[in-house]
């Protein structure tokens, strides 16, 4: 009879086991991560980001090549009154009707050594008289000019300067938003594992406790044992069944706050694989800080941030002294009453220019704009300084606290392994009469108490072993720079 109880009993819960294995997904905390970073919102958001910066870099980039342009006024009709000054000085108004059409090609570069433009145009107008009956053209066949100011800020030098910083910063932010989704599936995948657990601690205790009240039931009829006992231990059943229920809702929250986060879309049930937590890698903090000077945005941020107050100090400069701008063109320009004309015999035409802007009297207003702008310089670099004091303080707390918590996983890992057995001697002593249930009750939160911590570590571990990540963009494990590809 015992053997065929036996038989039974092993086919229910390899059956139970087999219908539960069905429609189950195990995951891995670095498979929870790469599905985080590859198909969440937040990342599907920070490849936007990347992309958007992208743009902007060829935009910036086409300001510096040729730039060919067609525009004009086709057509350029109008239907109206015009005054008409007479040779007494009187004024008459006189109807005119006619189309004033042109079109203009023309190919210009920037010049960035010097913020000056170079420039080629072609221009053809035709000029209709509806009243008179009459049609006349004009046009440059070809014309090449140069335009360029002196003692003024040149935008394009800086820009070339700043740009190229500002995108290589966007490009670490995007490895930095991966890292940054890493930490935050990690919590997520800890929170689900820590409610697994706790679903797991409380179906065990419930079937070793109702075990336990069996026992106790027979001790008290053979007068072995006190009602109090009887009662003390249908109070720890009471307490695991609403355990149960409680952790069965906390599982079915996190599960479904994981599943949102890494855009897992199944209604398969998840079961999480405990991850290990010793690494013997050591982390110096000299490599910590080399790796985050070289690799994070915030170090490119620091030398764009000086930069760009170098530049408003030079723009308050350039913008309050003397400012002129030679403009000049040479090529040809002809007109007649149909368009082969206008190519035969052009003639030459030439035309230079020279403006002048020259504050005399401006209350002092220069000054200040120029103080003001180097008061800001002052500033940002008093801010810069400050802000690679924190950069460097953070990375040499994150490096000492994963060293730390990779101490005290180890002795959580421990305390883990004694409470469990400690528990287990005092559930045999306990059926042997040799403890009460006091002493039982203890060792039975102990064990609880202990493996909760110990996923709290392995938490903490693993969380900080992925912001260190974050904060360096560099993988201590494989020893090399984290990076994505284009």
């Amino acid at each position: 009879m015992k053997q065929l109880i036996y038989i039974l009993i092993t086919y229910l819960l390899t059956h139970t086991y087999t219908s539960q294995a069905q429609g189950v997904t195990k995951l891995t905390l670095p498979e929870v991560v790469e599905m985080a970073k590859g198909q969440s919102i937040a990342a599907r958001q920070a490849a936007t980001t990347k992309e958007t910066k992208y743009w902007e870099w060829r935009t910036f980039q086409s300001n510096y090549k040729p730039q060919l342009t067609l525009n004009g006024n086709l057509p350029a009709f109008t239907r109206s009154f015009i005054q008409v000054v007479q040779p007494d000085g009187t004024i008459q108004f006189q109807p005119v009707r006619y189309n004033n059409s042109s079109l203009n090609l023309s190919l210009s570069q920037s010049v960035m050594q010097t913020g000056g433009q170079i420039y080629a145009t072609t221009e053809l107008q035709r000029f209709d008289d509806f009243a008179r009956k009459n049609t006349l053209y004009n046009s440059t066949p070809f014309a090449v000019g140069y335009s360029q100011p002196f003692f003024r800020f040149n935008p394009m030098k800086w820009d070339k300067k700043i740009e190229p910083l500002k995108y290589d910063e966007s490009r670490q932010v995007f490895i930095e938003s991966l890292e940054k989704i890493a930490v935050k599936s990690t919590e997520y995948f800890f929170n689900l594992l820590l409610a697994q657990v706790n679903l797991q601690i409380a179906e065990t205790n419930l079937s070793n406790t109702q075990t336990i009240v069996k026992i106790a039931n027979e001790k008290y009829d053979i007068g072995k044992t006190t009602r109090n006992e009887i009662l003390q231990l249908q109070l720890e059943s009471l307490k695991a069944q609403k355990a149960i229920a409680t952790a069965k809702r906390d599982l079915e929250i996190a599960t479904l706050n994981l599943k949102a986060y890494i855009g897992l879309q199944t209604d398969t049930r998840l079961e999480l694989v405990v991850p290990d937590g010793i690494t013997a890698i050591p982390i110096s903090n000299q490599i910590a800080l080399e790796q985050a000077f070289e690799n994070r945005s915030d170090a490119i941020s620091f030398r764009r941030l000086l930069l760009e107050a170098d530049r408003v100090v030079s723009k308050a400069i350039g913008d309050n002294g003397l400012n002129m701008t030679l403009t000049a063109s040479l090529g040809f320009s002809n007109t007649g009453l149909r368009i082969p004309e206008l190519y035969k015999k052009p003639q030459s035409q030439e035309s230079i220019q020279l403006q002048l802007d020259i504050p005399i009297l401006d209350w002092g207003r220069s000054k200040s704009r120029t103080k003001t702008a180097e008061a800001q310089k002052k500033l940002t670099e008093y801010t810069v300084e400050q802000l690679k004091q924190t950069f460097r303080q953070e990375i040499y707390t994150q490096v000492t606290l994963f060293e730390m918590l990779r101490n005290q996983l180890s002795l959580t890992s421990q305390a883990d392994s004694i409470a469990s057995e400690k528990y287990q001697i005092a559930q045999d002593r306990y059926v042997l009469g040799n403890l009460s249930i006091t002493d039982l009750s203890i060792a039975f939160q102990e064990k609880d108490q202990a493996k909760r911590d110990y996923i709290n570590a392995l938490q903490d571990y693993w969380k900080t072993h992925y912001e260190l990540r974050y904060l360096t963009l560099y993988d201590f494990e494989k020893n090399r720079k984290i990076a994505v590809e284009n």
